[in-house]
């Protein structure tokens, strides 16, 4: 070899050992001049796709921490997901990401969804999907701790039929997928799935940036998660306290109006009975009846006023408890306006019953007779003198619909408003004089919720009123109806 020929490759490989250097500096952006392909060119070459490489881990390793950073500034799970859902393209290729939960369930360990978003028209793996953990592939990445790349979905799913939710994102479009354990001070939390459309999108990537977006993502999740929790719980803490503070104010109006509407009647009971008392006084025997009478009538406000407060009381607090029976319909509305019929008779009024379908009704009869009594007491108190109530039922797509149609002087817009509310007192005035304390409507409206069913009315003013309500013939959910009966 020439004396030029050994000087020209001590020359390059001096370069190249400045190129090291620039790479242990971080300089990444270097451009090594072409050589003879002998074994000192080809060290030229492989530093020069070392350094690309490094470039772009350094790259990589930037955006990371720039996206943790953003991540870290949103507080609640569903905000951080969202981030992620935006940012890791530039870190990982995908159409959609999935995050699960493992959580305890009845003595085994589960996956249950938690979040999923994809570029694609449907999402069938959703929310609140779930699965054991034992005996499954997430187990295995669980026990090594490694992310799993599968490549070709179809095929996996074809060893392995019996995978439900791969079988789901197969049919979402999903071809290859990216599965990164997340686990925190050691103690596995969940799951985040990456996944594409096209077949082999994971082929060539370095597992080792998976393994560092897990570590980041595992703490960032788990501190969202937690946060989300506290979140939810002050949330109810707050709303049972506003419960509790509708409650109290409640109690306090409903003390207010038992002072103010029990004084009267107490007040004439007393005097009626200081009055019969007085051995001086001059009491004819029919006048006695009467006074005796009066006493009753005032007992029973009373006991109506005490009956709708305990009622509307058990109500709000959510202690409504319904009896459901099978009630034949027939016979219940026809003793229903039996009964209705003798007070109606006092003010010369009647009540016809249009004929009724035959069928049986699951309801509780005694709340069910508290709604007719109240739609029909209301009707007697505001009808004119010697007119006729209708009573009829009607078999409608969502169940039946009973209805009480009277004669009064009908709803006004204003009155419309406070309808079915506690106190709600109309302006229009019973004909009777009968006293009222606004309680009755607000209690059938709960009743009739608690059944599953919603009330309503239909009225002009000056053409009467046609109250109504509808009950499932099956109530699907009672219990959780009467749960929502209460807000």
């Amino acid at each position: 070899m020439s004396n030029n020929s050994r000087h020209s490759v001590d020359e390059r490989i001096l370069k190249y050992i400045e190129v090291a250097r620039q790479l242990e500096r971080g300089e990444f952006n270097l451009k090594i001049p072409a050589s003879s392909p002998d074994q000192v060119g080809i060290l030229g070459r492989a530093l020069q796709d070392l350094a690309y490489t490094l470039k772009m881990r350094y790259v990589e390793t930037q955006k990371l921490n720039q996206i943790t950073s953003n991540i870290n500034a949103g507080l609640l799970l569903d905000d951080i997901l969202e981030i992620i859902y935006l940012d890791f393209r530039d870190i990982i290729p995908y159409d959609r990401i999935g995050f699960s939960l493992i959580e305890d369930s009845e003595g085994q360990k589960i996956v249950r969804a938690y979040w999923a978003k994809s570029d694609l028209p449907a999402v069938k793996l959703t929310k609140g999907y779930a699965a054991p953990l034992a005996g499954s592939s997430l187990e295995t990445i669980i026990k090594t701790g490694q992310p799993r790349i599968l490549n070709n979905l179809v095929d996996y799913l074809r060893h392995k039929p019996q995978s439900a939710s791969t079988r789901t994102i197969v049919e979402e479009g999903i071809r290859s997928s990216l599965t990164c354990p997340l686990v925190t001070n050691g103690i596995p939390v969940g799951f985040i799935f990456f996944s594409s459309v096209r077949p082999n999108t994971y082929i060539d990537v370095h597992i080792d940036i998976f393994r560092q977006v897990a570590g980041h993502l595992s703490v960032i999740l788990e501190k969202g998660r937690l946060v989300s929790e506290l979140t939810a719980q002050k949330q109810r803490i707050e709303a049972q306290n506003q419960e509790l503070r509708h409650l109290d104010d409640l109690k306090n109006t409903f003390l207010g109006i038992a002072a103010h509407d029990l004084r009267g009647p107490i007040g004439n009971i007393k005097m009626i009975a200081d009055l019969l008392a007085d051995g001086n006084a001059m009491v004819s025997a029919a006048e006695g009846t009467s006074l005796v009478n009066d006493i009753g009538r005032q007992a029973n406000y009373m006991l109506q006023l005490l009956n709708d407060l305990l009622d509307i009381t058990r109500i709000e607090s959510g202690k409504l408890e319904l009896n459901l029976e099978s009630i034949n319909m027939v016979d219940f509305l026809a003793e229903t306006v039996k009964r209705q019929s003798t007070l109606a008779s006092v003010k010369n009024m009647t009540i016809t019953l249009k004929p009724a379908p035959a069928g049986l009704l699951r309801a509780d009869p005694i709340r069910l007779r508290q709604v007719f009594d109240n739609l029909l007491s209301n009707a007697i108190k505001y009808s004119p003198l010697g007119s006729n109530i209708e009573v009829s039922v009607t078999c409608v797509a969502s169940g039946r619909r009973f209805a009480v149609k009277d004669r009064g002087p009908g709803i006004t817009k204003k009155d419309r408003t406070r309808l079915f509310q506690h106190f709600a007192r109309l302006s229009a005035k019973p004909t009777g004089g009968e006293k009222s304390v606004g309680l009755g409507l607000a209690i059938t409206r709960r009743i009739v919720e608690a059944h599953g069913g919603h009330i309503d009315v239909d009225s002009e003013p000056g053409q009467g009123a046609t109250f109504w309500f509808v009950l499932p013939v099956s109530p699907v959910n009672v219990a959780a109806a009467a749960e929502q009966s209460r807000f």
